[in-house]
């Protein structure tokens, strides 16, 4: 993205040019998440289309879509990308019906999808994937949780709970629970947390307030940390998720006087680690005509590169194609380090069907510092995205190479013995800053070890497919 975009805000133009090429209103859409220029969207004109974003934006509108899928008997309210298999694409309609599109495919009108999935009494509301897609949950107007066999189309697990009406449903990482947001019998805002091998009653359910604004839930697997963010609110709840009772640890919450009429996450890859940012929301207030970006912070006092908040994520190339995730091959999600400059952790990415770009892509923290906070920033400015430079422990490496005359950081030929308490003070001080270097040089050595040692495990676990 050109520099004068990156530090463009406010409303733009009405006349700037457009995605339009349905003929009725827009009701979801998704960024590719192994394809930073690639959208699917859903319409009221009972249509799923894909579209290619060119790189630098759009000069004119784009009505000419890459793919359009065309079965749904009426509009369609929801799609949802495969989280690990390429060109896998599930959209939900107002027919009632779940459908499973395989996009690896010359045609460019898709007339028939690969499974339908009827079971559902009523519209879909919600729909989430499990960490490797084997499994997807949804929420109904028919008020259940069902947990599904995407590939099957089987009900696996369904929730005929009275006391919580489920609006949204959400996979926890692998916890192998759900959270769903809803209303309680008493039409409070309310949180449940579900096994998902067993749906009959919620594990914890939690009041939140009785306003009437949909809540969207937001996890963070690496991080163990849930977002709450209310239609029609102003503030960001977040809580840690764990294991054991009491599963929902309240922590703090994000406050704005500017309520969010929708809201929107940069995916991992894309947050500034150089800041110890987390998480990272855009959050759309038409009162001010702006989208403003909100950064979950872990304060940190050190400006190294923080690997406790940081681990191994999922990147952006698919662990399966197509074919191999619907002939009933399951494989986790390909790992990436966030520290700038880093390889793919995981063994053998997929040569891309299409040419894939890099990147940023428009996208889903227990991590505290010493105080045990972590900190909402919001700005209306500009934003810098990650940048990728050398490996900064490469760089340590040689200097440390070109110190083997060096005693405590400096040379011991050009700096006689301190003779007064002054110097005495500098050269403690410089000691001080050679050792904080000096255990960062270890710690940076462990995380290595620890990022072959995955690399081991993933080539073992994919020596096991061949």
């Amino acid at each position: 993205m050109s520099h004068e975009w990156n530090h463009m805000t406010g409303k733009l133009d009405p006349h700037y040019p457009k995605v339009c090429g349905h003929r009725g209103n827009v009701l979801d859409i998704k960024w590719n998440p192994f394809d930073d220029f690639e959208i699917a969207s859903a319409s009221e004109d009972a249509t799923i289309k894909i579209w290619d974003i060119p790189k630098q934006l759009l000069s004119r509108n784009l009505t000419a879509y890459r793919k359009e899928l065309v079965c749904h008997s009426r509009r369609v309210g929801l799609v949802e990308w495969h989280p690990t298999a390429a060109n896998i694409l599930l959209s939900a309609g107002y027919d009632y019906k779940v459908m499973v599109w395989n996009l690896d495919t010359k045609e460019s009108v898709i007339m028939s999808p690969v499974k339908t999935i009827d079971c559902h009494q009523d519209v879909i509301l919600s729909m989430s994937f499990n960490t490797n897609g084997s499994l997807l949950a949804t929420t109904c107007k028919d008020r259940k949780i069902r947990v599904l066999d995407p590939r099957a189309g089987t009900i696996l697990q369904e929730a005929s709970y009275k006391g919580h009406r489920a609006n949204k449903v959400l996979f926890l990482g692998n916890l192998k629970k759900l959270l769903s947001t809803g209303t309680s019998r008493w039409n409070n805002r309310q949180m449940a947390l579900w096994d998902q091998d067993n749906l009959s009653v919620p594990l914890t359910e939690e009041d939140l307030d009785g306003s009437s604004g949909v809540l969207f839930p937001f996890y963070d697997a690496d991080t163990n940390m849930l977002y709450v963010v209310g239609k029609g609110d102003g503030n960001i709840r977040y809580y840690e998720v764990s294991a054991d009772k009491p599963h929902l640890n309240y922590l703090t919450e994000y406050r704005s006087y500017y309520p969010q009429k929708g809201i929107g996450v940069m995916p991992k890859r894309g947050l500034d680690v150089s800041t110890c940012e987390i998480f990272r929301f855009y959050k759309l207030i038409t009162t001010k005509s702006l989208i403003e970006p909100v950064s979950m912070i872990v304060p940190r006092r050190s400006e190294s590169y923080q690997e406790d908040i940081y681990p191994p994520t999922a990147g952006a190339q698919p662990s399966l194609t197509a074919r191999e995730w619907l002939s009933g091959m399951n494989k986790e999600p390909l790992l990436v380090s966030l520290r700038p400059g880093s390889e793919l952790l995981s063994p053998r990415p997929l040569p891309p069907e299409r040419p894939l770009s890099n990147p940023m892509a428009p996208t889903s923290p227990h991590l505290w510092d010493q105080t045990g906070k972590v900190v909402a920033e919001d700005g209306e400015g500009p934003y810098s995205l990650l940048e990728e430079k050398a490996p900064r422990w490469a760089a340590e490496h040689r200097l440390e190479e070109k110190k083997t005359w060096l005693t405590n950081g400096f040379d011991i030929f050009e700096c006689p013995p301190p003779k007064t308490e002054n110097e005495l003070l500098q050269m403690f001080y410089r000691q001080q800053e050679e050792i904080r270097r000096l255990r960062e040089l270890v710690t940076q050595r462990e995380v290595q070890a620890k990022q072959l040692e995955l690399e081991i495990k993933n080539l073992r676990m994919s020596s096991e497919w061949f």
